[in-house]
């Protein structure tokens, strides 16, 4: 037998492809697989025990549909595709999310999937319980608000809030990062799993949190209603409201559920009660109904029994999980708080260390600057102590000027004084020299007038000498000749010589006052230079007292 021959002849197999809320995965599964054994394989590859309430759907012919754990994956109408897709997703939901989610991978996947179903509008959500629960969404994804370390603008690339909510207000992508930046920043210290729960724990009290909803019609013509199948029970609402149901059913109220064709009966387990029936536009549409009906009341069922050893288990092992997530929380947040209180210790002993550093480059600073002060005062005192030199030999020379301004001042003050005494005597001398001038001049006039008078008599006399020689000497005209020895011949010539001699004096007397006259003139003419040079000195003895006061 050959090497080929001995080996195990490998089975056929098929891909396909599981596409969870935040991750893809492949796998290769054998042809004889059932849906349970394709399920089992993404549970042990995710982790997930808690298998329940998820399950694989895949969309044919534009209807979402459940894969059969009983049946082969490939003699169910799935589509024709290779990888053939499937999306694992959460098929029912918990009462009480934190009872009930017990493995932090299914708090996890429920979490994702209940964001989703809020952000695509599936689930109605008021806008202010959609910043409370985004600024949770931001926690779980981002651990505790830093500041420091989350700047504006940190969420731009996150979707938080449903469209619907944004466009019902005016505002922009900052005012609601800042809305939901100070609700985050309030949830310091809570754990990413915390964080979750608390989203899911809000999420749950929603009106349309964990309802599948389906089209249905009283009658066969009209669709006009919507049958909800949640964790609680079914329930029957209008088409244009799918918060308030006009009817519903309790899982504990229901004795049967049954369909034929399209008709689908719900019979209470009060016999009295009415019995609902109710159409569906596909017979497909009723087998789900009651795929899911099945699943939520055999779940109803199960949580009001006693819990099998399983889920005991499952439950013994969350708690001590839980016990140990928090004392290690705890030993987390106690080693986070020693490490910010260690960083804020460094933070301050760096802060000291800078401010000592600046403290000292400060002192080192005013010690330069006070080294260059001093050398500038030296050099100042040095300065000042030349310019006290030198203001003391100018206040020395100052005095000296001041003393010999002094003296000038006392010398002008005397010659001042001396040349008002000079000007005083020059006016007397000059109002002597007028009273002279005019008593000479006076006296002048009387020597002329005498002078004329005494030639006026001298004329008369000489003429009345004439006419009495003509009279007594009449041959003396006609014989000029006499002779000397006649007696009154000699006595004319005394009187001739008595004529000549006051003559003489007249003459004299002339000259005389002819030359006092020049000699006043030159008098006169000495004074008006004296006096011109009175006026000179006067003059420079000002310009040196305006001088001498500009000086001082």
């Amino acid at each position: 037998m050959s090497i080929r021959g001995l080996k195990k002849k490998q089975p056929k197999t098929f891909k396909v492809k599981i596409i969870t809320v935040d991750a893809e995965m492949e796998f290769s599964c054998e042809m004889k697989w059932k849906g349970k054994d394709l399920f089992d394989l993404v549970c042990r590859a995710l982790g997930l025990r808690e298998t329940w309430f998820f399950g694989l759907q895949y969309t044919i012919k534009g209807m979402c549909t459940w894969l059969k754990m009983d049946k082969k994956v490939l003699d169910q109408e799935i589509p024709k595709e290779d990888p053939i897709s499937f999306h694992f997703l959460a098929k029912f939901y918990p009462e009480k999310v934190e009872e009930e989610l017990l493995q932090e991978i299914t708090q996890h996947l429920f979490f994702l999937q209940v964001k989703k179903q809020i952000l695509d509008e599936e689930i109605y959500c008021s806008p202010e319980a959609t910043v409370l629960l985004a600024s949770y969404a931001v926690q779980a994804k981002y651990g505790d608000y830093d500041p420091n370390f989350h700047e504006p603008g940190f969420l731009a690339h996150d979707e938080l809030l449903p469209k619907r909510v944004l466009r019902q207000y005016q505002l922009t992508a900052e005012m609601w990062e800042e809305k939901i930046t100070a609700w985050y920043a309030e949830h310091r210290g809570i754990a990413r799993d915390e964080a979750e729960m608390n989203y899911l724990k809000i999420a749950q009290d929603l009106e349309m949190y964990g309802v599948n909803y389906f089209p249905i019609a009283q009658n066969k013509n009209h669709t006009d209603l919507l049958l909800g199948v949640d964790a609680k029970g079914i329930h029957i609402y209008s088409i244009n409201n799918r918060f308030s149901p006009n009817k519903s059913f309790e899982w504990s109220a229901i004795r049967n559920i049954s369909y034929s064709e399209k008709e689908l009966t719900i019979k209470p387990l009060d016999k009295k009660a009415e019995v609902f029936k109710f159409f569906s536009s596909q017979l497909k549409v009723n087998k789900l109904i009651l795929q899911l009906c099945i699943g939520n009341h055999d779940l109803f069922m199960r949580r009001r029994k006693v819990d099998s050893v399983e889920i005991q288990q499952m439950k013994a092992q969350a708690r001590e999980e839980k016990a140990r997530k928090k004392m290690e929380n705890q030993r987390l947040a106690r080693e986070k708080q020693l490490r910010e209180e260690a960083e804020r210790a460094k933070e301050e002993l760096e802060r000291r260390l800078f401010q000592l550093e600046d403290e000292a480059r400060q002192a080192n600073e005013a010690l330069l600057r006070s080294q260059e002060a001093a050398e500038l005062l030296a050099e100042k005192a040095q300065i000042a102590e030349e310019e006290a030199k030198l203001l003391a030999q100018n206040a020395a020379e100052a005095e000296q000027e001041r003393q010999r301004l002094e003296i000038t001042a006392l010398k002008t003050k005397e010659e001042k004084r001396l040349m008002e005494q000079k000007m005083r005597e020059a006016e007397l001398i000059a109002v002597k020299l007028v009273k002279e001038s005019d008593r000479r001049a006076k006296e002048a006039e009387h020597l002329k007038q005498d002078l004329h008078e005494a030639r006026e008599a001298e004329r008369k006399a000489k003429q009345k000498l004439l006419d009495i020689t003509r009279l007594n000497y009449p041959h003396m005209v006609k014989y000029p000749q006499y002779s000397p020895t006649d007696s009154r011949d000699a006595n004319f010539d005394k009187g001739s010589i008595k004529l000549d001699l006051k003559d003489i004096d007249l003459k004299r007397l002339s000259f005389e006052i002819e030359r006092e006259r020049l000699d006043y003139l030159e008098k006169s003419r000495k004074f008006e230079d004296r006096l011109k040079e009175l006026k000179s000195e006067i003059h420079a003895l000002k310009l040196e007292e305006k001088q001498c006061g500009l000086y001082s």
